[in-house]
Order: C-alpha cells, then structure tokens, then sequence
C-alpha cells in the first residue's frame, strides 16, 4: 500500500506499507531517518498547569478501572505518557508513577507539574531494561510507534514482577475501517505509525515470553471512541479538499452511529486494548 501523511500533511513523500499474509500484521518500509519532524510542536498539547491537566483526566478514569481489576496499586511505569493524563489519573489512583517520554517538553512539566519521574528517551528498549521491576507497565497507543515493538514486548515483560501486567492498546489491523478507507484511514497515520500488530500475533509472542493474555477487547471506552473518531476523521482525509471536509466529519459521526453494532463484533473495531499478565511466583 502506499500512502501519504494524510492527517497532518508534514510531507507529501509517499510511504510504503506492507502487510504479512500469515500474521496480519502492517509494517512501514521506508521509515524516514527523520522521523522526529513528522512530530511538529502542536503535537503534543501541554496544558498550561496542574489545573488544567486535571481537567482533561477525567477520560483516563476507565483505564485506571482495566488496571485496577489485575493491579490494585503498586509501581506502575507508562511508556509514552505525552503530558500525563493517565499518569496524573495513576498518581491520584496511589501508584508510585514514573514515565519514558521522548519529548523534551513533555519531560519537563511531568517531571516538574505533575511530580512523576520522566525518563527523556527515544530508545524504549534501552529505557526500559534500566528501570527497576514494576507492577504495571502501561503504552497507551505507543506501540505502533516504535521501531523495535517485539523487542519493546520482550524487555516489558522482564521488567514485570510476579502477577504484574502489562496493557497495550494500539491500532488494529483487522478493522473494518481499515479494509473501507485503506490509505485514507488515519489510524493508519503515515509515517507516525510504524507498525500495526495484529492482537492475535501479540498474544501469541507475549505466551512464549511467560505471559498470559487476561483480556483482549475492542470494545473498552477507548476503543469505541477510536472507532468515531477513525469514521469522522477518515472521511475528511478521503475528501480532501477543504470545503468538503467539515461535511465529512460530520456525515462520519452519523456513520459511527449507525455502525457501531457491526464494529463491536468479532473484532472489527479500529483499536484494541490487550491485557498481558506475569503468572504470580508458585514458591
């Protein structure tokens, strides 16, 4: 497949995508050397103060209540943070919070706002295998981000201690959006996203590192609001011309609508949230 940077027009060079016949999975080819500036300032919406963070964590309530049903409390490590709202939910939630955040901005009112740790680094791998053990380490649509995602999956599921879990949640390539809008998906999000993993292969690589899959949905809040999001968001990439566009987003939200019982079933949603958890200690 090729595709263009339809969602935030960075570039017009065109990317390369692939997808494995046996897995399912979509990888991008020619991943730009770079990458950093197909992530522009307005990427990343800092809040102006701690009041202000607060007042957007109110959508991170549902993740901490996933976490909660394996985690009651403990260390808990989210890879890829941003500015913090989940880290902020987790804080108030009593985890003792630390981050890995690639973005020097970000660190910076983590670490100085929010008063969680804020490890800056591009290199999750490397991070990851230098922090102590954890009780939860989470990638709130991260994964499809980075360049080594099995590698990510392995040194995650070393840095987890016995009964520990680590929550991914990431694009799905399974997803009827993605079959209709093809290039013009934006969950696509080219070349952001490096790589779509399907969760039936996720699961599989997490059962031969010692982890057992507790739960794999497409139907968590999260996931339901990817899927209007993906119709409205689809529709103005696919008509790209600007009068059109406003009309698309909203003829995308009625879509959402009207097919969102087909979406809930057999994993055909546009993200999935997937729960990996390290068996307890038998001693």
């Amino acid at each position: 497949m090729r595709a263009h940077d339809v969602n935030r027009r960075v570039s017009r060079e065109t990317f390369h995508y692939v997808q494995c016949g046996d897995c399912g999975c979509v990888s991008l080819c020619n991943v730009p050397a770079d990458l950093d500036r197909y992530y522009p300032a307005s990427y990343y919406d800092v809040p102006s103060s701690l009041t202000d963070l607060d007042r957007r964590t109110g959508g991170e309530r549902y993740k901490i209540q996933l976490v909660q049903r394996w985690v009651a409390s403990g260390r808990l490590i989210e890879v890829g943070p941003a500015y913090g709202a989940f880290a902020r939910a987790a804080q108030q939630a009593g985890f003792e919070v630390d981050t890995i955040e690639m973005d020097e901005r970000c660190c910076s009112f983590l670490q100085n706002v929010v008063g969680v740790g804020a490890m800056r680094s591009h290199d999750v791998v490397r991070a990851l295998g230098g922090i102590p053990p954890a009780d939860v380490i989470a990638m709130w649509h991260v994964l499809e981000h980075l360049p080594q995602p099995w590698e990510t999956l392995a040194v995650a599921a070393r840095r987890l201690r016995p009964g520990g879990i680590l929550v991914l949640a990431t694009p799905n390539p399974e997803a009827l959006q993605f079959r209709l809008f093809g290039r013009f998906w934006t969950h696509l999000d080219a070349p952001r996203h490096l790589h779509l993993l399907s969760s039936s292969t996720v699961a599989e690589q997490a059962r031969a590192l010692g982890l057992a899959p507790v739960l794999i949905t497409t139907t968590d809040a999260g996931s339901l609001g990817w899927n209007s999001f993906g119709w409205a968001m689809s529709l103005r990439n696919f008509f790209g011309a600007a009068p059109l566009r406003a009309i698309a987003h909203l003829g995308g939200r009625i879509i959402n609508k009207l097919v969102a019982p087909l979406e809930r079933r057999g994993q055909r949603g546009s993200a999935y949230t997937i729960i990996l958890r390290r068996p307890l200690d038998p001693r």
